[in-house]
């Protein structure tokens, strides 16, 4: 019996990536003999690009906040076949809300029940995966970024000052792990990547290859090939330095350090790709769309304003190449997002990489891989033409 995988928020950018990656084959074919796919809407595996692979299970509709523990863990059990045998948990679900103290509570108790729950089913459970993100260096504090003379940025970092720390949920989600291990014969780790660069099967609210991939089909419909656009960003924001995560990146990563607790244990590692600018990445992105991607002008079209304003043009795209539908219209898109990455993030941020180096992770997947494999998973789910 091999080690049986289960993803908590399996269609998540990160979540999907991480069941497609152990579908694939990744560390190797017999390293998982079951992989179980927790999402909370419906998803086929035909809409997911998951491989056809018989040790792969979908499961829908457990909600992590509902009913007692005790129910919760009969419903798991009623709907994961040998859950008993699950080893690897990577717990990639999260709950937005905009009341800070409610988010820390809810996404630190779904975690706590999630793990709890599979810790009282399966004697196997052997590791648990928890990512958070450069938020816990405050890079949400802009211009209070505390950490602007520490870069690169480590993860012996002290914890951001108050009052962000109590309003950042990642430090709820650690103690619990801390405290909920204690004397039991599972670990864990944390996982820190920066902007996650990647495709998602349904829409997600944080998916910035998502919108570029809308706007840029979209400006390339009706500008024609070859026309020049703007970077949507500052001069700023054009040459600050940070590091992307492709989301294949971040999968192998977790998987990685679930594979070797006696190096990974009770550690938090940065995961991210090779350091970049927008301006070395721009004319890529721009590049795979027959486009000239160039620097920011006064006034560069906003990707959000730009396809709000060729709705019908869009619409029209959707029907010539039957395109799979709501995407630009998603109640859950969060039409912030990419301004805020790429226009208010505008300081340096980069991550050091030898935390995860040093327990022998050392693949590199360089920038236009990660926005073509993004694009291309994208064409393949019929998102953009």
């Amino acid at each position: 019996m091999g080690n049986h995988a289960l993803i908590y928020g399996a269609s998540g950018i990160s979540g999907w990536a991480i069941v497609n990656a152990i579908l694939n084959g990744y560390p190797s074919k017999d390293t998982f003999s079951k992989v179980t796919a927790l999402v909370n809407r419906p998803l086929s595996r035909d809409m997911a690009l998951w491989p056809d692979d018989p040790r792969l299970q979908i499961v829908s509709g457990i909600d992590l906040l509902k009913g007692s523990q005790e129910e919760l863990e009969q419903k798991i059990k009623d709907n994961v076949k040998d859950v008993e045998s699950v080893s690897q948990v990577y717990f990639y679900s999260y709950k937005q809300t905009d009341d800070n103290d409610l988010e820390c509570k809810t996404n630190e108790a779904m975690l706590e029940r999630a793990v709890t729950a599979i810790e009282q089913l399966s004697s196997k459970l052997s590791y648990v995966v928890l990512p958070s993100g450069t938020k816990i260096y405050g890079c949400q504090m802009l211009d209070k970024f505390p950490f602007a003379n520490d870069l690169p940025l480590k993860e012996t970092l002290p914890p951001i000052p108050e009052p962000a720390l109590s309003q950042l949920f990642y430090y709820n989600q650690i103690d619990c792990l801390k405290r909920i291990s204690k004397g039991k014969n599972w670990n864990w780790c944390e996982v820190r990547p920066d902007n996650i660069i990647g495709f998602v099967p349904n829409n997600n609210a944080y998916c910035l290859a998502q919108t570029l991939a809308l706007y840029l089909s979209l400006y390339r419909s009706i500008e024609g090939e070859g026309a020049k656009v703007p970077f949507p960003g500052t001069e700023k924001s054009w040459v600050n330095k940070y590091n992307e995560s492709p989301q294949d990146m971040v999968a192998h990563f977790s998987i990685h350090a679930s594979l070797h607790p006696e190096k990974t244990a009770s550690k938090s590692f940065n995961v991210g790709g090779q350091e970049d600018t927008w301006s070395g990445k721009w004319p890529v992105i721009a590049e795979y769309f027959g486009l000239k991607g160039t620097g920011p002008e006064k006034d560069s079209p906003q990707p959000g304003a730009y396809i709000a304003a060729h709705r019908n043009e869009w619409d029209e795209l959707e029907k010539k190449y039957s395109l799979k539908k709501g995407s630009v219209d998603s109640d859950i898109t969060h039409p912030g997002f990419q301004y805020y990455i790429m226009t208010m993030f505008d300081f340096d941020r980069q991550m050091s990489m030898e935390a995860s180096h040093k327990v022998g992770y050392t693949e590199e997947i360089r920038t236009p891989e990660t926005w073509k494999i993004a694009f291309d998973r994208m064409r393949k789910a019929k998102v953009i033409p």
